[in-house]
């Protein structure tokens, strides 16, 4: 109370955000298998989603035809969202994630309704997560894929060792064969 109170001049300075701030939930399209978890998880039902099948030829000849989900539209009502993140955290292919963007106001309540194209653009101002702590355990998805890789480089440079002692030992062979004749 002893101190002068200061306005931020909004429109013309944007506020500095905390890191973890909750805005609006971009979409990550690519992730996304129309498993309708976000929606059916949604206490406000805000969350709208159509698709179709899709028949997919074989991988291999011989094998059969495989049918996946084709995503047709994927909106959020921000009219009625209340900004809990129970969609977010259900989503099993991290395909929605909290962006920071605030200024998304309309004039006309029915425009509040965004399709995946708005929450497409929304999704590249999300930012990374925070690192590790420099003490935190390696994942452990980080670990298997880091000891695969060992594993296949190990086998390569055998490979490789394996090839040039062969290719050695047939000219130490033509060698000897020339010497004999």
């Amino acid at each position: 109370m002893t101190k002068r109170s200061v306005t931020e001049q909004y429109p013309e300075h944007q506020p500095e955000l905390p890191p973890r701030t909750r805005g609006v939930i971009g979409l990550f399209e690519e992730n996304c298998t129309v498993c309708m978890l976000c929606a059916r998880e949604c206490p406000d039902w805000c969350i709208y989603i159509d698709s179709h099948k899709e028949t997919v030829p074989p991988a291999a000849p011989g094998g059969r035809e495989r049918s996946r989900n084709v995503l047709d539209r994927f909106a959020i009502d921000f009219s009625l969202c209340m900004y809990c993140g129970i969609c977010i955290e259900v989503c099993p292919f991290d395909a929605l994630f909290w962006s920071p963007e605030f200024e998304y106001a309309e004039t006309d309540i029915h425009e509040l309704t965004h399709e995946r194209d708005k929450l497409r653009e929304w999704m590249w101002t999300v930012p990374e997560p925070p690192a590790l702590d420099a003490g935190a355990e390696e994942p452990k998805e980080l670990a298997a894929a880091r000891k695969a890789a060992e594993k296949q480089a190990a086998e390569r440079q055998a490979a490789e060792r394996q090839a040039a002692a062969g290719s050695s030992e047939q000219a130490a062979g033509s060698a000897e064969q020339g010497a004999a004749e």
